[in-house]
C-alpha cells in the first residue's frame, strides 16, 4: 500500500547517505551555530567587540583553515542562520567555502527555549511554525542537515515526565519535517551537566530520555536511518567534587546508548557539555574504546570543545594561530572518535573547564 506523506526510496537514499557521510571513520561536526548572543560572550571574553564584522571574521577563519587538513576529521558544519548567508573577503559565500572541502553544510532552526508552565525551571523548544517553509528554503542555499536543541535538567524531581514527553514529542516533529524536506535531523536532547549528581544518576536520565526520544520518533514515522542523535555523554555533575573517569564516563554512556538507541541510527554525534578541550576528547575516546556491541559511529559535535582554543589564539588579530589551534583540536577529536586519541594535545584552553551554568544558545 502506498501512503501519500512517506518519503519515497530516493528521499531515504538520500536521507541515508548524507547522515553516513558525516559520521564517516575519524569525522564528525564543527558546532559553529552560536547565536549572536551566545557569539558575543565568547568574543568578550577575547576582547573583541560582538559586530556582524567580527562574527563573520571568526567564521571565515575557521572555513578557510588548510582543506585538507580540516576535511580529514570535519565532515560537516552547523551553521547560525546569518552565517549561512555571509561572504567571505573574496565575495565568495562562507557557505560554498564549507563544500569546497568536500564538507557538509547544516543549519540550526529551532528559535530557543521557553520555560514549561508549572516546573521547576524546565523548558521546551521554539521554532515549529513555518518549520517546514524555512528548511525548504535551507536546502534550496546549500543546507543539507539540520540541528534542534532541547534541554533537559537533573535535579529533585527533576526532568520530569512532562519535560520529558513534551521535549521528545517537539524533537520528533522537527525531525519528521526536516526529513519532508530533504534535510536530515539531527535530534539533540541535551541533559545539562549542572549539579553535583553521580555518574549512576545521569545515566538513569539519559536513558529515560533516550528512551522516550525513540518512542516519540517512531510515533512521528521518522527515518532512523536518515537521522543522527546529538547526546549528553553519561558524567558526574559539574559540581560534584569526585569526578567520572574516561573508562567509567565510557562504561555509562555505552551501556545508556544499547538500551535505548536502534542500530538502524548510523550515527551519534556527541556534544561536548562545558567540558574542558581535553577532558571531552579523552571521554569521547573512552567510549570508543569501550568493549561491547555499538552498531552506530560514535564521533563528535563539538563546538566550545573545538572552538575555544582557536579564538584564544585568533584574539581579533591572528588568523593563522586560531586556525592551527582548530586543525589540532579537530585532530584530536578526530582521533578520538576511532579511540586512537592518547591525550596530551595541548592549546591556548586545551584543559580550562568551558562549563556555562544553565546553558543556553
Amino acid at each position: 500500500m502506498s501512503l501519500p506523506n512517506y518519503l519515497t526510496p530516493e528521499m531515504k537514499k538520500e536521507l541515508s547517505d548524507v547522515a553516513k557521510a558525516i559520521v564517516a571513520p575519524g569525522k564528525g561536526i564543527l558546532a559553529a551555530d552560536e547565536s549572536t548572543g551566545t557569539m558575543g560572550k565568547r568574543l568578550a571574553n577575547i576582547g573583541v567587540a560582538n559586530e556582524e564584522e567580527n562574527r563573520r571574521l571568526y567564521r571565515q577563519l575557521l572555513f578557510t583553515s588548510e582543506q585538507t587538513e580540516m576535511a580529514k576529521n570535519i565532515s560537516g558544519v552547523i551553521l547560525f542562520h546569518e552565517t549561512l548567508y555571509q561572504k567571505a573577503d573574496n565575495g565568495k559565500p562562507l557557505v560554498d567555502l564549507i563544500t569546497a572541502k568536500g564538507i557538509i553544510p547544516g543549519i540550526k532552526v529551532d528559535k530557543g527555549v521557553v520555560p514549561l508552565l508549572g516546573t521547576d525551571g524546565e523548558t521546551t523548544t521554539q521554532g515549529l511554525d513555518g518549520l517546514g517553509e524555512r528548511c525548504s528554503q535551507y536546502r534550496k542555499d546549500g543546507a543539507r542537515f539540520a540541528k534542534w536543541r532541547s534541554v533537559l535538567k537533573i535535579g529533585k524531581n527533576m526532568p520530569s515526565q512532562l519535560a520529558i514527553l513534551e521535549n521528545a514529542n517537539v524533537l520528533a516533529r522537527y525531525a519528521s519535517i526536516c526529513q519532508m524536506n530533504g534535510l536530515v535531523p539531527i535530534v539533540e536532547p541535551e541533559i545539562l551537566p549542572d549539579g553535583d549528581h553521580d555518574l549512576a544518576t545521569s545515566q538513569h536520565v539519559t536513558e529515560k530520555v533516550l528512551a522516550a526520544v525513540y518512542k516519540a520518533l517512531n510515533d512521528h514515522h521518522v527515518y532512523l536511518e536518515g537521522t543522527l542523535l546529538k547526546p549528553n555523554m553519561c558524567t558526574s555533575g559539574m559540581s560534584r567534587a569526585a569526578r567520572a573517569t574516561p573508562e567509567e564516563v565510557g562504561r555509562a554512556t555505552v551501556t545508556a546508548l544499547q538500551r535505548t538507541v536502534p542500530a538502524a541510527v548510523p550515527g551519534v554525534t556527541f556534544l561536548s557539555g562545558g567540558q574542558s578541550e581535553e577532558e571531552a576528547c579523552l571521554n569521547l575516546n573512552a567510549i570508543n574504546q569501550t568493549a561491547g556491541r555499538k552498531p552506530w559511529a560514535l564521533t563528535f559535535s563539538f563546538g566550545r570543545a573545538l572552538q575555544a582554543s582557536a579564538l584564544k589564539a585568533w584574539a581579533g588579530k591572528d588568523v593563522k594561530a586560531g586556525q592551527t589551534e582548530f586543525l589540532a583540536r579537530a585532530k584530536a577529536s578526530g582521533l578520538s572518535a576511532v579511540g586512537q586519541y592518547a591525550g596530551g594535545t595541548s592549546g591556548a584552553a586545551g584543559k580550562t573547564s568551558l562549563f556555562v551554568p544553565q546553558h543556553a544558545y
